[in-house]
């Protein structure tokens, strides 16, 4: 049990005061730290190490990545928050520190806007050879609701856009990359489906109103996400009360190649952690599905949540 003494220690830095308010907004690596914050990295490694020490971070290993996060688990941290978080919100770096967060948040996106704009075209054949998962695409179909409004999240170039739309009532694909969307218009146009509507947009920003759909799909996007728990509060946001948020990602795994080859953000997920997001997104009733892969395959889990 982490004392008393300790965790006010631990605060008493300015410095790590900062990089816990940062924190306190999203899990970032010690190199995006020591941008945020225009210190050395050894400095800000330092001041990681005392945190962590004392029971207010927690590391998450993504490969050779380390993402640090405040910890949910401080009983004694959890019952200040209310109290410190606002003055927290008063540092006199605090204005300097958002305008860095939001920048780190936009290397990332940008990133991935430009590698799914560059690829495109080869995208398909690419994603399938470099990242081989279980044929999993007819469990989430399933259960899809029948003649719903469905919003896909990362259309991509439509190859599950065009099994929806023989299910859906409408639907709308949202992707963030121009060539992508062409692409997908070019299949759609192809097989003459008129339910379809692409629009480009972003995850976290999606181009529809308040709970407008009735079903919201996110296959294989999450882990390119600079933000996943921003992306579950915005799906809330445009789902209808009743709504059912189907997620087919990748389960925890350490192909680190992803990250250059496929503009992965992050290495697939453990259960726990979308479990987390997606109660404090607003969604309570969860069912995980997890399909093991075969030798040589990413296992993929498959959450429907309302």
């Amino acid at each position: 049990m982490y004392t008393m003494i300790e965790i006010f220690k631990a605060l008493s830095d300015p410095c790590r005061l900062r990089l816990v308010t940062i924190l306190l907004r999203g899990e970032f690596t010690v190199q995006e730290l020591t941008e945020i914050i225009g210190t050395g990295q050894s400095r800000i490694s330092h001041h990681l190490k005392a945190l962590n020490e004392a029971g207010l971070l927690i590391v998450k290993r993504q490969g050779t990545w380390s993402y640090y996060r405040v910890c949910d688990n401080n009983p004694f941290f959890s019952s200040l928050r209310e109290v410190i978080e606002p003055q927290l919100e008063l540092l006199p770096e605090r204005s300097s520190d958002l305008a860095a967060v939001a920048k780190a948040l936009e290397a990332r996106r940008r990133k991935s806007q430009e590698f799914f704009d560059l690829h495109a075209m080869q995208w398909d054949e690419l994603s399938r050879r470099l990242l081989p998962l279980p044929h999993y695409q007819n469990r989430l179909l399933e259960a899809v609701p029948s003649g719903a409004n469905i919003l896909e999240i990362g259309a991509g170039t439509g190859e599950l856009l065009l099994k929806l739309a023989y299910v859906a009532g409408k639907i709308v694909g949202v992707d963030h990359s121009p060539a992508m969307l062409d692409e997908a218009k070019r299949k759609v146009a192809a097989q003459g489906v008129d339910n379809i509507e692409l629009r480009l947009g972003e995850m976290n920003h999606l181009p529809l109103p308040d709970s407008s759909v009735d079903c919201v799909v996110a296959n294989m996007v999450l882990h390119h996400a600079a933000d996943p728990f921003s992306v579950m509060t915005e799906i809330r946001r445009v789902l209808k009360g009743c709504g059912l948020l189907l997620i087919a990602d990748l389960a925890r795994h350490e192909r680190e190649a992803a990250r250059d080859q496929l503009a992965d953000q992050w290495l697939g997920f453990e259960e726990n952690e979308l479990e987390g997001w997606l109660i404090n997104a607003g969604f309570s009733k969860l069912i995980f599905d997890r399909l093991v892969g075969s030798a040589g395959q990413e296992s993929v889990l498959i959450i429907r949540a309302k």
